[in-house]
């Protein structure tokens, strides 16, 4: 079973569509019969996107932090809940237990384990897709930032060329073709 961790928002935006588009992907995992793997929370992004993936018959395994589990954030509902010690044990076993990375629009968190991912990936300690999910373009202001980053001899051009973005969830069939 293929597992993709997602990493997305405790909030939900002030856009209807990124939680639209949470569901729509929730779906899709399901269909696909992957395992989702995520945050282990009940609110925001994150827990549209895992009640969504259970309401169609997936798995659901979440990764919680023992201080956020006391702040009564955790999702009781999923199929697995992994309590760690803090974030970053939580990051970390998110990008080793997954086969690829879905990064869906979120705050500085989201943002932080995207780039803890894709400095593992440059430097070599991992290899496996980190997927954007640029829904309504969000990541478009970050896409180009990384190409000005690469134009300026900051980051190699292959390098930037680690990472992927996807708009919609027909987009990710390639994740089943290996």
């Amino acid at each position: 079973m293929l597992r993709i961790a997602v990493f997305c928002g405790s909030y939900t935006g002030n856009d209807l569509r990124f939680a639209e588009h949470a569901r729509c992907l929730g779906a899709y995992i399901a269909e696909k019969q992957a395992e989702l793997v995520y945050g282990g929370t009940h609110i925001g992004i994150m827990g549209i996107l895992a009640d969504s993936v259970l309401a169609g018959g997936g798995s659901v395994e979440g990764i919680i932090p023992d201080f956020l589990e006391e702040m009564q954030v955790a999702h009781q509902g999923l199929t697995r809940l992994i309590r760690v010690q803090d974030m970053d044990a939580r990051k970390k076993r998110l990008i080793e237990t997954s086969d690829a990375i879905l990064v869906f629009p979120g705050g500085y968190g989201t943002m932080d384990e995207l780039f803890t991912t894709l400095v593992q990936k440059q430097l070599g300690a991992i290899d496996k897709p980190v997927i954007l999910f640029n829904v309504c373009g969000f990541y478009n202001p970050l896409l180009a930032q990384l190409e000005h980053m690469s134009a300026l001899g900051f980051l190699k051009e292959d390098y930037s060329r680690s990472i992927c973005a996807v708009s919609q969830c027909s987009e990710l069939e390639f994740l089943w073709e290996k």
